[in-house]
This record gives C-alpha cells, sequence and structure tokens, in this order.
C-alpha cells in the first residue's frame, strides 16, 4: 500500500525552485549562459530536469535566461511579471527580502516602482553645453539616474522617458546646476568639486561592472578582460562589454576607459571621436597640465 505524505507536492514545488535559483544565481555571476555541466552540477540534476523546472517557474530554458542575463535583460524580466514576487525568482534571488536588499540599491527606485515603468517617480531634468556635444542630464531622488551626450535634446530625452514612461519629468536648470557644473567638469577631462551622486537602474551584474569602471583612475585605461577579472567572473568578457554599452550615465560611470584587449578603442555609444577626446583629456589632466578648457 503506497502511503501519501500530506504536503509532498509542495515540498517538489519547493525543491524546483530552490534549483532554479541556484542556477539563476550561477548565470547572474557568470554574467551570461553557463554550460549545462556546470548547472547540473549546481544543481544536482539532470539538464532535462533542471529545464522542466525552469519552465514551470521562469516560463524560459536554462539557456534563454542566461541570455537574458547577458544582454541585460532582466529589467524587461521585470515588466514582463505581473508581480514582484515572480520577478524575484525570475532574477535568481531566493526570496523578496533578498531581492529588495541586493536589487533595491541596484535599481535605484523601489523595483516595484520600476516594474511600473517608474509610475509615481518625479524626474527632473537639464541639457548642459559642451564641445563634446549636448549633455542631458536626468536626476531622480537620489541623483543622476541617466546621462546621455548628442546633438538632439528631444531624441536624448525620449530615451529616458521611453526607459520610463510612467515617471513625470520637468525640466530645471536652476535646481540642478552643481550637477550640470559637475557634468561640465567632467567633459573637460577634469574632476567635480563634488562627488555625483546616481540613481541607477541596471542588473546586480550590471551593477558590479559600473562600480568596477568607477574604480578605473582619470587618465587611465582597462580592457573589458581585465574588468571580467576584476569582478570575479574572467569568463564574461562579452557580458562586460555589454553592461558597458549599457551605461545610463555617461562620464559620471566612465566606460570610456574601457578599451580592447590590443589598445584599440573598440565601440563607445557617443561615438569614438567623443571617447578619444575624453581620454586624452584626462590623460593631459593626470600628467598635470589642467583638464581641456570647454568651451
Amino acid at each position: 500500500m503506497t502511503t501519501t505524505v500530506p504536503g509532498a507536492p509542495a515540498v517538489a514545488a519547493g525543491a524546483a525552485l530552490d534549483r532554479v535559483v541556484a542556477a539563476c544565481r550561477a548565470m547572474l555571476d557568470a554574467g551570461g549562459p553557463v554550460p549545462a555541466a556546470e548547472l547540473e552540477r549546481v544543481t544536482a540534476v539532470s539538464p532535462r530536469q533542471l529545464t522542466r523546472d525552469f519552465a514551470a517557474v521562469v516560463g524560459v530554458g536554462p539557456r534563454a535566461f542566461g541570455h537574458a542575463v547577458r544582454t541585460g535583460r532582466a529589467r524587461d524580466l521585470l515588466r514582463a511579471h505581473g508581480q514582484v514576487t515572480d520577478a524575484v525568482f525570475a532574477a535568481g534571488f531566493g526570496s523578496t527580502r533578498a531581492f529588495y536588499e541586493t536589487a533595491g540599491p541596484t535599481l535605484g527606485m523601489e523595483p516595484r516602482r520600476y516594474a511600473r515603468g517608474g509610475a509615481g517617480q518625479a524626474l527632473r531634468w537639464t541639457a548642459v553645453g559642451t564641445d563634446l556635444g549636448t549633455v542631458v542630464a536626468v536626476a531622480g531622488d537620489l541623483g543622476l539616474t541617466a546621462v546621455r551626450i548628442g546633438d538632439d535634446v528631444e531624441a536624448l530625452l525620449a530615451e529616458v522617458r521611453a526607459e520610463l514612461p510612467a515617471a513625470s519629468f520637468e525640466r530645471d536648470d536652476d535646481g540642478l546646476v552643481d550637477l550640470a557644473a559637475g557634468l561640465r567638469a567632467l567633459a573637460a577631462g577634469g574632476v567635480p568639486e563634488r562627488a555625483l551622486p546616481l540613481d541607477l537602474h541596471g542588473t546586480a551584474f550590471q551593477a558590479r561592472v559600473w562600480d568596477a569602471l568607477r574604480r578605473i583612475p582619470a587618465g587611465r585605461t582597462r580592457s573589458y578582460t581585465e574588468v571580467a577579472a576584476e569582478i570575479g567572473s574572467p569568463t564574461a568578457v562579452r557580458a562586460v562589454a555589454s553592461a558597458c554599452a549599457r551605461n545610463p550615465v555617461a562620464l559620471v560611470v566612465p566606460c570610456h576607459r574601457v578599451i580592447r584587449g590590443d589598445g584599440t578603442m573598440g565601440g563607445y555609444r557617443w561615438g569614438l571621436a567623443v571617447k578619444e577626446r575624453l581620454l586624452a583629456r584626462e590623460r593631459d589632466a593626470a600628467a598635470g597640465h589642467g583638464p581641456a578648457s570647454d568651451g
């Protein structure tokens, strides 16, 4: 006679969730997909079983989740789920509390608010003229949430509005004058009088990359491989490059200081000419010649 243990289905569901969370954490740490053999070691189940677990818990397979991590789609996963609890597990965190403790500072605003497109968030913006182009700065309650470089103010601002469609935007040149001065100094290769506060939005992996970029001294460069090694994910070179490309605050998080291993410039969202000019100005300032004039 077979005896049914009360609560057995719940235990099985919990075990599946634990396996998915462990696999998600492995991919978040790696910055992208992880070989099936490594996931099998981490979860102690076959790839077929883990795929079934992922389908039940996340709605996509392990490899698809890994690619989402690599391409920085954690924010898309937040938007795709109806409740934050679902997004917690889709993002690879073991509990709602762990998500708020880890992702809250990373996302800048409360994750539930971000999942609603920034609903209720009042953002202020200003435009700063530099000879690199116009720098559009958008700030939330905690600090800068977006810095864009270009020639078309409305187009740059539209990018930020598209990311946070439910937030309100108001131009505030007077209120952001100190931030504007700091950005102007950075554009000239110098250093702001005060550290510029940040209110960033990104995945846990992206936050690690952006933090590493801010530790690169002005006038110096690092390769994508060196940054990957510094954050403890030496195989995640392509994911590091992706995080650099998705840097939301140009100049302040200096993705322009990351180049290819062979010494060539690599890519830069705002144009290679801007990248080269920034690096040249920072090298001059570091050599004691002072920042280049910005006018």
